[in-house]
């Protein structure tokens, strides 16, 4: 048996290739968009790529089924209560794909989303204990998905929580030895406590799971349910195209560099200038009305946060990165890339009064801002379960930074704004997105909530 997992850091997100090596087909389950890695693999272990899978519509990334259709020819497999635009394989519970000696099996898994299939991955057809189990969104290491996510249109949270716990129940009577290979890991907003491994067993999860251990549906809902992070607004628009029919991606298409009167032309156009560089570069110049959104972070996810789909963009990027950043954006389906601001540093210079300053206070300055006769407002942009644990600034208004822009009219106009999360980077989001948004003096803090914790005693 040929299996791979292919980790992407940046959405925290697996998929996976399982091959018989004697017959040479192959399947992939939950690909990402761009799929040269993939073909490249099939062609070094003389496979060929019959059938994708999806294990649900996917809400955090645009899932690279069409584009795998296309290459290779092969089939596209759901779940049996899926519906799409395109021709798909409906796969019931226990439907079994033999790919040679090494089989997989079909286990309905709802409750992430209604139609959430795991897949049984047996080396060999007759295995008593399987190799692994690939669940999707149903069921993490160190957690399970979550039930209540806009995905799940036109069912409620409770509905999803009952069929969920179900699902988790029934992995729980695979054996020990099962390994279990999820769709996501530490840091994706699909759930709340996920962990850094990359798999686990069964028998693990079993022991160690919050979510996995006998309890009733209700205890279970309260669970799975409380301190969830807030969901970034492109997941609806993801899970709707991974439904439909749409352009595939075309990796060979380079983007177009554009001179500093294009961007600013644009910009006047409405379309909004995606600053990928880190806060310090964006804090000594950027031109004004960008958005902040360092590359070397959660890019694609946080983008999506604060841009919506269907408006248009141009890139500054950080030096020769051009291409990874057009490429990650396309991963959510955010397609309308115009091209990029060719040598940043340059055009800065040549830019003049639209080049502005952000300014980024520290610590100390934010405490004594705070101690004045017009303290600012304190903006916390972390997830609930972290200020749940670790507390906030005293004061601070608390807006997830997903929730951000469908909350600006909550943060004050009239005196200054300080943002803040947990070490620096989504605070300098939020406040370039205040800025963009008309607020007048914004700040970030340095070092983030980390930091306040090092220079303010914490109750015990």
């Amino acid at each position: 048996m040929f299996f791979a997992q292919y980790y992407l850091d940046c959405l925290s997100q697996a998929s996976y290739m399982i091959g018989d090596e004697t017959t040479g087909q192959a399947v992939v389950v939950d690909p990402r968009r761009d799929v040269a890695e993939y073909l490249a693999d099939a062609r070094h272990h003389d496979l060929t790529i019959v059938g994708v899978i999806d294990t649900h519509f996917h809400a955090d990334f645009l899932a690279g089924h069409l584009e795998l259709a296309r290459a290779t020819g092969a089939w596209i497999g759901f779940g049996r209560r899926a519906e799409a635009d395109y021709e798909i394989r409906h796969f019931a519970d226990g439907d079994r794909i033999p790919l040679g000696e090494v089989e997989l099996k079909v286990l309905e898994t709802p409750g992430h989303t209604p139609e959430s299939i795991s897949v049984l991955v047996r080396e060999h057809a007759g295995d008593a204990v399987p190799y692994g189990v690939l669940t999707g969104d149903a069921l993490f290491i160190g957690d399970v998905g979550r039930p209540d996510l806009l995905a799940s249109i036109g069912w409620t949270s409770e509905d999803l929580g009952r069929m969920l716990h179900a699902s988790i129940t029934r992995l729980m009577t695979l054996p020990d030895d099962v390994r279990v290979f999820p769709a996501h890991g530490a840091g994706s907003a699909c759930g709340k406590n996920l962990s850094t491994e990359r798999w686990s067993t069964i028998g693990a999860q079993r022991a160690t799971n919050y979510a996995c251990q006998p309890m009733s549906d209700e205890q279970f809902l309260a669970l799975v349910t409380a301190d969830q992070p807030a969901a970034p607004a492109y997941f609806l628009h993801d899970a709707v195209l991974n439904r439909r029919e749409h352009p595939v991606l075309d990796t060979s298409a380079a983007p177009m560099p554009l001179e500093l009167e294009e961007v600013l032309e644009r910009r006047r156009a409405g379309a909004v200038i995606l600053d990928a560089r880190e806060p310090a570069e964006f804090a000594a110049g950027h031109l004004a009305g960008s958005l902040n959104v360092p590359a070397d972070g959660r890019f694609a996810e946080t983008a999506g946060s604060v841009v919506r789909p269907d408006e248009e963009i141009v890139v500054v990027a950080p030096q020769d990165r051009e291409e990874e950043i057009v490429i990650r954006l396309a991963r959510i389906g955010f397609d309308r890339v115009t091209g990029y601001l060719r040598e940043p540093e340059g055009a800065f210079l040549a830019a003049g009064d639209e080049v502005r300053p952000a300014s980024r206070l520290t610590t100390a300055e934010l405490a004594r801002a705070l101690d004045s006769e017009t303290p600012p407002t304190v903006l916390d942009v972390r997830n609930p379960g972290e200020t749940a644990v670790g507390g906030t600034v005293p004061g601070a208004l608390t807006i997830p930074l997903a929730a951000l822009p469908a909350r600006l009219d909550e943060v004050p106009t009239d005196r200054p704004v300080v943002a803040y999360c947990a070490g620096g980077y989504r605070s300098s989001v939020a406040a370039s997105l205040l800025r963009r948004a008309g607020h007048a003096d914004v700040s970030d803090l340095l070092g983030g909530y980390g930091a306040w914790t090092l220079l303010t005693p914490q109750p015990a």
